[in-house]
């Protein structure tokens, strides 16, 4: 057995899940810049998400719900996951992004699951607050260890592909690392780079 993790926005999803719905808010631009001082590593990703989220309060949790079950999906998304499941991979989505966006993903794609963090509503609208499993630039790190020990493969099985420097953690723990339309912090610890949106490039690189 293997374990692939992808990232989901940017990576598995073409965009930004919190831009696009900060977009739908009026308030797409404002957002979009916090989001990538992050992603280029200029910012502490808790500090972006905790910024971010708050600027969601009092947006309608049921739109939330409805743009997020219809996010453009990558292309290659479902190839890539189908054939990396024939090769014995595990399929992971980490995402510093937002469950009511991973877990319809998931569906689709067929994963084996999702990590990602919760936006809190209260009497039917965002509260400005964001908890989960993705909260800190460390956590993509510290879960793929987890997820090695419970399945009990190593760095030489695994497999990372993600664009931002909230990858940079789950780097660390695989032998290959793939950097998918990626900032250069995060290319620099890349063994697969891949600048063009089409995530069935990765399999010339596994099979070859």
């Amino acid at each position: 057995m293997k374990l692939a993790v992808f990232d989901f926005d940017s990576t598995l999803m073409d965009g930004e899940t919190i831009d696009i719905l900060a977009y739908h808010f009026g308030l797409g631009d404002e957002v979009k810049k916090i989001t990538d001082e992050a992603m280029s590593g200029r910012l502490d990703f808790f500090e972006s998400l905790i910024q971010r989220v708050a600027l969601l309060k009092g947006m309608d949790y049921k739109k939330v719900v409805d743009i997020c079950a219809n996010l453009p999906l990558m292309k290659g998304s479902y190839e890539v996951v189908s054939e990396l499941k024939k090769l014995n991979y595990k399929v992971v989505c980490f995402s510093g992004g937002f469950r009511v966006g991973t877990s319809p993903a998931k569906e689709k794609l067929g994963l084996d699951a999702d990590f990602s963090n919760i936006l809190h509503e209260k009497d039917g609208v965002l509260t400005g607050l964001v908890g989960g499993d993705m909260m800190f630039g460390y956590s993509k790190g510290d879960m793929i260890r987890r997820l090695q020990g419970l399945l009990k493969i190593g760095k030489e099985d695994t497999l990372v592909c993600g664009d931002g420097a909230n990858d940079l953690s789950m780097f660390a723990e695989a032998d290959k690392r793939v950097a998918f339309c990626a900032k250069e912090v995060l290319k620099k610890e890349a063994n697969i780079i891949i600048d063009t949106k089409d995530l069935t490039k990765i399999l010339e690189h596994i099979k070859a």
